[in-house]
């Protein structure tokens, strides 16, 4: 049992929140020397609100890591509108200043991200998350289309990019469901990702893994630094 597995919420609220606002990379311009692009991104500890949101939801006891172990990151993204969103992920802190990182060359090509937001707002339900092609990192679970163990999503080493329009493909099984009329991978369309595209190299770069490449099934949201 982990440090917060033994917490009742209340005591972890008041707990964390002494943290509250520690950031541990940079916050504010995360851009090259003398430019401005309007990129803005922050790390953080997980504060008490944020934990007790979590708690039962993204993060349950007997999971494989801490939520003191995980960051939460606000970044600024390309909406499909073509205006700035800010958006959040929970990752592993570990991995924190490379997601900034790979994020930057994401809003740097104004590659297309529809939202950006924790799956706690979806119940920690990653059906749901993929309906509404939100793009999610950290979640407690299994391994898509298994019971048991744990997805490297249960580290916060794991990153789903616009799953609508990159779906998880194993046979027949689609998902999301309305991510088949994206199946066609020769037909690129905005929000897309390819093999050796800005995306992939930028993920690549930093030691992240694309479900793309793998042979069994097809999982082209999917990043996943190893653990």
């Amino acid at each position: 049992m982990t440090e917060w597995g033994r917490m009742h919420p209340s005591c972890l609220a008041s707990i964390a929140s002494a943290v509250i606002g520690v950031v541990l990379a940079a916050s504010g311009t995360v851009a090259p020397a003398g430019a401005d692009d309007g990129f803005r991104a922050s790390i953080r500890t997980i504060d008490g609100a944020t934990a007790s949101a979590m708690i039962g939801m993204s993060w349950r006891r007997g999971c494989p890591v801490r939520i003191s172990d995980l960051r939460r990151v606000q970044l600024t993204h390309w909406g499909f509108d073509r205006t700035r969103h800010q958006g959040e992920l929970i990752v592993h802190k570990d991995v924190a200043r490379s997601v900034v990182a790979v994020f930057h060359t994401m809003y740097s090509v104004r590659f297309p991200i529809r939202k950006v937001l924790r799956v706690d707002r979806f119940r920690a339900d990653d059906n749901a998350s993929m309906a509404a092609d939100n793009t999610s990192a950290f979640n407690c679970r299994p391994v898509t289309g298994s019971t048991r163990g744990f997805s490297v999503h249960s580290y916060g080493r794991a990153i789903d990019v616009n799953p609508l329009e990159n779906p998880y493909v194993k046979g027949r099984t689609v998902l999301p469901a309305a991510g088949t009329a994206f199946t066609n991978r020769a037909r690129v369309r905005p929000g897309m990702i390819r093999r050796g595209d800005r995306v992939w190299r930028a993920f690549t770069a930093h030691g992240f893994r694309w479900g793309g490449d793998w042979k069994s099934l097809k999982d082209y949201q999917h990043f996943e630094a190893p653990i």
